[in-house]
Parts: C-alpha cells; sequence; structure tokens
C-alpha cells in the first residue's frame, strides 16, 4: 500500500543508525534517497552502493547541517540528482553524557548545534522548497528524553524537548502548504551511539525491564513508522509525535 516511486527523499544523519535504517526503508518503498552525513565517508558510500545495488537511485552530500552552508549544498545536491524534493527527515544528532555541575559551554554548545540548530536548518530549507509547491512531508526525530528529561544528559533532553516544540510549530504554520511536520520520539535504541552504554549486561538488563514489549528497539523499528508518516497512508496526520518506545513511556 506504500508506494513512493518518483519521490525524492532528504534523510540526515543516514550513514548509520537510525538514519541508514530510514534511508534503506524510504528507497526499498521506491523513493530516491539523499543522504546527508557528516564524516562517515566510507559509511555512507557504502550505503548508496547497496541501496543502487537494490536497484533505488541514491547519492550522499557531506556536511555539518548545523551550518547553513552544509543544509543548502545538501538540498542543491538532491535537487540536481533528482528534482523536487518531497520528504525531508531530520535526523542528525549526537547523545554525550554530560553533568549539569561540569557541564562546559562547548558541550551544551555541541549538543545544540547538532541536535537543535540542525533540526532548524533543515526545516527551514524543506519548508523553502516546498511552500511554492504546496507539498511535502516534513519528519523529525525527537526523543522520550524530550518527553520526561533524562539525567546526566540535560543538553540532550532539552535539544529533543524543543524538537517537540519545533514539530508542533510548524505543523500549525506550514499546514496551510499542504506540508504536513510531525516527528518520532524513540525510546532505547540499538545503535552505535548507545554501543558503550549497553555493553553493560546489567545496564542492559534494567532498561529492557522498563519496557513493556520485553525489548530495546532497532533502527528498522522506528524506520518503519517515519515510513508510515512520508507515506499517503498518514495524510491526515500532521503535528504528531509518534512515540517509538515500546511502551516504556506512555504518554499522548
Amino acid at each position: 500500500m506504500i508506494d513512493l516511486t518518483g519521490r525524492t527523499a532528504i534523510v540526515t544523519g543516514g550513514s548509520r543508525g537510525i538514519g541508514r535504517a530510514v534511508a534503506r526503508t524510504l528507497a526499498s518503498a521506491g523513493a530516491n534517497v539523499a543522504i546527508g552525513y557528516h564524516a562517515n565517508q566510507r559509511a555512507a558510500e557504502s550505503l548508496v552502493e547497496e541501496l543502487r545495488m537494490a536497484g533505488a537511485h541514491a547519492i550522499a552530500s557531506a556536511g555539518d547541517t548545523s551550518r547553513r552552508q552544509s543544509v543548502e549544498h545538501l538540498f542543491e545536491a538532491a535537487a540536481a540528482a533528482f528534482g523536487a524534493i518531497d520528504i525531508v527527515v531530520a535526523n542528525a544528532g549526537i547523545w554525550r553524557r554530560a553533568a549539569i555541575e561540569s557541564m562546559t559551554d562547548e558541550q551544551w554548545g555541541e549538543t545544540i548545534d547538532t541536535n537543535l540548530d540542525s533540526a532548524f536548518l533543515i526545516c527551514q530549507a524543506a519548508a523553502r522548497e516546498m511552500i511554492p509547491r504546496r507539498e511535502g512531508r516534513i519528519i523529525l526525530v525527537s526523543s522520550t528524553a524530550g518527553q520526561r528529561g533524562e539525567p546526566y544528559y540535560s543538553h540532550y533532553a532539552a535539544s529533543k524537548g524543543a524538537i517537540i516544540a519545533l514539530t508542533k510549530s510548524l505543523a500549525a504554520e506550514l499546514g496551510r502548504y499542504n506540508i504536513r511536520v510531525n516527528a518520532v520520539a524513540p525510546g532505547w535504541v540499538i545503535t552505535d551511539m548507545t554501543a558503550d552504554v549497553m555493553s553493560d549486561p546489567g545496564f542492559r538488563d534494567a532498561v529492557i525491564r522498563h519496557i513493556p514489549l520485553g525489548r530495546i528497539a532497532t533502527p528498522e523499528d522506528v524506520a518503519g513508522p517515519i515510513l508510515f508518516l512520508a507515506s499517503q497512508l498518514a495524510n491526515h496526520v500532521h503535528g504528531e509525535i509518534l512515540n517509538v518506545n515500546g511502551g516504556s513511556v506512555l504518554c499522548g
């Protein structure tokens, strides 16, 4: 029922983790995919090759999406390769521990730049692309941390809470242009970003005990709901924060 053939999607943070799974999933539904990545060229290029071998159309564009010039370059590269941009997934982010009493200005700034400034610039570029055509889908990646907070990651939680507010604000602003804006809020996900903490069996077991479904999500568990939000099945879903956490945070 989901067919994105002829549609073009941009996925930031697309070389690894959730972004990589999203790129694969959108491509499997027929979308052309432009993968934005920051540093891991080998991973990005291997994903592009994988998608092309599967019959999809894909490109990768390097850059720091917390900087306007990089975002403009990403959108220009996607447009040059595929034409109009229909779907934008703002996924780029970092998660680094810092206690509030010792957190440096640099630690705070790096997280806000990477997680929130990046989302703002990506959404702004998407709106400028989509408003004249009066159509588009913007999907942001938040977190349960933005809903309930997270000790020792207050900068991360603040950035993800702001993404929820940004999603709702843009939904109210852009709906008149037939641009649907939604977010997903994953809980714990097995990625390279969480690999260190998940390598502790005691910690991992404690996490699982608080997930009613009894397991930690995979990147594909998050990619599926993003595909839904990008598809025609979600044509009347707007301003929604779709929780993907196995029941660990029950909020409407």
